[in-house]
């Protein structure tokens, strides 16, 4: 997992939103193909909460032979994201004034944050255009704001998310939170990395994994079905095991800095109202939504397709709720496909 992924250190500032400004930030990314001439091939794919910047891995689908990303003809690009804990800096990064690493004293970080942050490598490397931002869930509030900070960014595709982080959304990533803080060795988030809060960011993982599927969904999965060797359902079982498969694999501060950075997700903050910012963005969007997504529901894809007006919807089908867009890679390529052919035919 995040295999290949190269660290970039850049000796620039960093200033968040909160007001702590980095002289210093190393940034993870992993490319596929090669940057031309003119600097502009470009196809930024933005990551989510848990992901990283291997994108081969958890975008497969839209890499294979068929997929939207073709290496042949853009350079692909997709940076881990501040905050996280795959490479890039983040809470368990050195603290320069203390020496020790951040913890819970990393500061807070906006969506906006992390756009200023991926900034700093595409100035780097004088990117002079990317044809198209691309991002799910955290990656599609990222990429939005991207189309919003960014006139380097030609076309947008926005994939389970909306106009802000709805009270529904920042409650979920508070009963997550809560979870964590609850654990014996959170101990304010100074804990032992080598002893960290795992039941709390199990748990979270839990009650996470309930909101990326449907009732149908997991009817379907598990019914009242238990399991053999252990005695309780398979619904149990699954839980638990994604729960420790991902405290095995995260950082609970990296969680917590992140899931806020979510909640902060408003396009209008300081900046007028919806109609104002997002009537402004001029860019071509394709809009995906899933009509069995629970955690951001089909009326706040819709709701971005009524304010960006040139902007197209795609409403699709599945069982898998908000984790579809993970899944579905058929329908995303065709949408994707169909989307990008548009800008691009020669018109008569």
């Amino acid at each position: 997992m995040n295999k290949d992924i190269k660290i970039t250190t850049l000796n620039k500032s960093w200033t968040t939103e909160s007001g702590y400004s980095f002289s210093h930030v190393d940034i993870a990314w992993k490319s596929w193909g090669t940057l031309n001439k003119s600097r502009d091939n470009v196809i930024l794919i933005c990551h989510a909460l848990t992901g990283h910047a291997a994108a081969d891995e958890w975008f497969s689908g839209l890499f294979d032979k068929g997929g939207i990303l073709n290496p042949e003809k853009h350079f692909i690009l997709c940076i881990n994201i501040p905050g996280s804990c795959y490479g890039s800096t983040g809470p368990a990064s050195i603290n320069p004034e203390t020496g020790k690493p951040w913890q819970a004293d990393f500061p807070d970080i906006t969506i906006r944050d992390i756009v200023a942050f991926q900034q700093l490598l595409l100035d780097h490397w004088d990117i002079q255009g990317i044809e198209l931002v691309i991002g799910g869930s955290l990656g599609g509030m990222t990429a939005l704001e991207f189309a919003i900070m960014d006139d380097r960014i030609k076309s947008a595709a926005l994939f389970a998310m909306g106009k802000s982080h709805s009270p529904w959304a920042i409650g979920i990533s508070q009963a997550q939170r809560m979870a964590i803080h609850a654990d014996e060795r959170w101990n304010n988030g100074f804990y032992d990395p080598k002893n960290p809060p795992t039941k709390g960011l199990t748990a979270a993982r839990a009650m996470a994994m309930l909101t990326y599927r449907t009732p149908e969904n997991y009817a379907r999965k598990f019914g009242r079905e238990v399991h053999p060797e252990k005695r309780i359902f398979q619904v149990e079982s699954y839980l638990n095991y994604q729960g420790e498969k991902l405290a095995g694999r995260f950082d609970a501060n990296s969680y917590i800095t992140l899931s806020k950075a979510m909640d902060s997700h408003d396009v209008s903050r300081g900046r007028g109202s919806f109609e104002e910012v997002l009537g402004g963005v001029h860019q071509p969007v394709l809009i995906v939504g899933f009509e069995s997504d629970k955690l951001y529901p089909l009326s706040e894809q819709q709701e971005l397709a009524k304010l960006i007006p040139n902007s197209r919807l795609a409403e699709l089908k599945s069982p898998y709720g908000h984790d579809s867009f993970l899944i579905e890679f058929d329908q995303l390529n065709t949408q994707l496909h169909s989307f990008y052919h548009s800008l691009t035919e020669v018109k008569p």
